[in-house]
């Protein structure tokens, strides 16, 4: 067996590579949150402020989505090495519950396709199954969806003072809650690599999502459209111990609603 390396650590981090990892809570099962774009592991103060008396939460910024990482481009494949090694480090030998919000959705779910057995739960927010979106686009989501995200994409190959102003500029029109001040180009590789990164891209990478463990599935009413198909959906809420739930928020639900929020998923789980 290969051995694991060993990682500098204290009570309450410990570094993997460049990305520090946050540990707080106490309990059997571990939550490890994953975030999205533009935003960092503070996206989940609220939330584990909430489940850290039942949970070990495990959170750490995007790979990348730090100014302190190297500026270049993650892919699937080594986003889930890098997940895969947080997950031995916190969770020896016992499978996680994983949280995600955005592209931490599509990160997350395409690591559990290629690790099932190191997942025993899944809490998705407002990004459902991308390759079952893909095949169902319509033409108006589609130009929506290039919209803001060629700009991104973009922004990601400029850099500099300019890629920065872009990305801020499209966080604006969205309505991102986060503090601009920590946004910057560098976290914008995941557009790159969706549309210019060719066979070294995500979109070939993209395998279906249909988990067998349970899952709960919350998503944005408020929004002009879904990252989710009612061909999905119907197929998540007909197996047993998964659930669906809707808020009437705009895409950063845990923000928008953190007590709706952390309620509903200490209900799921508490339940499941």
């Amino acid at each position: 067996m290969q051995e694991i390396p060993r990682f500098a650590r204290d009570d309450k981090k410990m570094k993997i590579g460049e990305v520090e990892v946050h540990i707080e809570g106490a309990g059997a099962e571990t939550i490890v949150m994953i975030h999205g774009w533009p935003d960092s592991y503070r996206l989940w103060d609220a939330t584990v402020e909430a489940l850290k008396g039942k949970f070990r939460c495990v959170r750490f910024t995007f790979p990348g989505f730090d100014r302190a990482h190297a500026r270049r481009a993650r892919d699937i494949e080594e986003f889930s090495s890098f997940v895969k090694r947080v997950i031995e480090q916190v969770s020896p030998g016992k499978p996680v519950i994983l949280l995600l919000h955005d592209w931490g959705c599509v990160y997350g779910y395409q690591f559990y396709v290629r690790n099932p057995q190191l997942v025993s739960k899944i809490i998705g927010t407002d990004i459902g199954d991308p390759a079952s979106v893909r095949r169902e686009l319509t033409i108006r989501t589609a130009l929506m969806v290039l919209a803001y995200q060629i700009p991104l994409a973009f922004a990601w190959m400029i850099g500099g003072k300019i890629g920065d102003a872009i990305v801020r500029s499209v966080a604006k029109g969205i309505r991102c809650p986060t503090d601009p001040a920590t946004m910057h180009s560098g976290m914008a590789y995941p557009y790159f690599l969706m549309w210019f990164a060719g066979s070294r891209g995500l979109r070939p990478q993209f395998r279906e999502f249909k988990p067998a463990v349970p899952m709960f599935y919350i998503y944005a009413k408020r929004k002009p459209f879904m990252f989710h198909t009612q061909t999905w959906l119907d197929w998540l809420t007909s197996r047993p111990g998964n659930k669906v739930q809707g808020f009437d928020t705009g895409h950063w639900v845990m923000s928008a609603d953190p007590a709706g929020f952390t309620g509903a998923v200490a209900g799921w789980l508490a339940a499941a």
